[in-house]
């Protein structure tokens, strides 16, 4: 049997969120009315220590095009890296909600953007009405190499939407995972730094099909329950979406979830030495690795995905943990890399 480590997304849903499922198979009010849905709010509040309003949704792509739809309008800009998600993977989803909303895409090393490359763009748009005027940002935490924002690199980019009027989104996918990196407070590196609205991930990391979006600025929420209905993401049965939201908060089991992959990754990084193109943050590693190499790997059982080729055949690999893979299942993977 393949041994996988190509996505997170392809990870079984965790027994405890598939109980809070069936256990919710009764009757109760349809839509987000039910007593579940009700709870969301005091339940995230009580993670980042703040009020805050949340609203499930169905795919990673709903939850970061709604919130982005909040925070622009139509005719307005929204920076991010040149290989954000929303930019290379959600297929103009972005434009689609906000009704024309342009991506400003910025280089930064790891797919992070810095404070200083925003203030340089920001300063080469013309304050005039034939040019789009950026209206919030867009950061990835961990980001699409697998890197993790700090407080301080958050508060920076927050400082220059402050100075300018911006919004501040964070996808987060796989925020979990940054959380358990770093050590830190959900709230260390969301609302306290600046974030105004936040795709907090779930399928990666156990779930089975709701996230979260999350507003630690309540406003933005109100006008959000009706895009999420004419964006036709209101499910009648929400009740289902709620559970598997509270079942990963109780406890801690998301953060636990995301300390197991992020585990299994550095079991994979130490084993690869200088192969490593970025440092292991979160649960992604990228490895420099000849098609020969990925090919003896993959004639073991092991599956991932290649990425970013060369012509010399000295491309690179993705190699994706899940919260499933302990030490045991993911020691064979970091063996076989050894040997190579």
């Amino acid at each position: 049997m393949p041994m996988k480590f190509f996505s997170d997304n392809a990870a079984p849903t965790h027994p405890k969120v598939m109980q809070a499922i069936m256990d919710a198979d009764a009757v109760d009010t349809a839509y987000d009315g039910d007593a579940l849905s009700q709870k969301l709010d005091a339940a995230f509040s009580e993670v980042f220590e703040t009020s805050v309003s949340v609203l499930w949704v169905p795919t990673g792509t709903a939850a970061n095009c709604l919130a982005l739809a909040a925070l622009c309008p139509a005719h307005g800009g929204i920076i991010c890296h040149e290989m954000a998600h929303i930019e290379q993977d959600e297929a103009g989803a972005p434009g689609f909600y906000t009704g024309g909303a342009k991506l400003m895409l910025l280089p930064g090393e790891g797919a992070k953007i810095g404070a200083g490359t925003v203030r340089d763009h920001l300063g080469a748009i013309r304050d005039d009405v034939h040019q789009v005027q950026a209206a919030a940002i867009s950061i990835t935490n961990a980001t699409e190499y697998g890197l993790t924002y700090i407080p301080d690199e958050i508060a920076a980019l927050s400082e220059v939407c402050k100075e300018r009027g911006l919004g501040l989104h964070m996808d987060g996918a796989r925020f979990a995972n940054a959380v358990a990196s770093g050590s830190v407070r959900p709230a260390d590196i969301t609302w306290r730094v600046g974030v105004d609205a936040l795709s907090f991930g779930f399928v990666k990391n156990g779930g089975m099909s709701s996230e979260a979006l999350v507003f630690f600025n309540r406003d933005l929420a109100a006008e959000t329950h009706y895009r999420r209905k004419r964006a036709g993401h209101l499910l009648s049965k929400g009740r289902y979406m709620a559970a598997q939201l509270l079942a990963m908060l109780k406890d801690g089991l998301w953060l636990d979830n995301a300390r197991a992959a992020n585990a299994g990754a550095q079991l994979i990084a130490k084993a690869a030495g200088d192969r490593l193109v970025y440092p292991v943050q979160a649960n992604e590693v990228f490895l420099r690795m000849t098609a020969g190499e990925a090919g003896t790997l993959r004639a073991q059982g092991f599956d991932f995905y290649d990425w970013a080729p060369a012509d010399d055949g000295h491309g690179q690999v993705r190699l994706v943990t899940s919260w499933d893979q302990d030490s045991e299942a993911v020691a064979p993977l970091a063996q076989a890399i050894g040997a190579l």
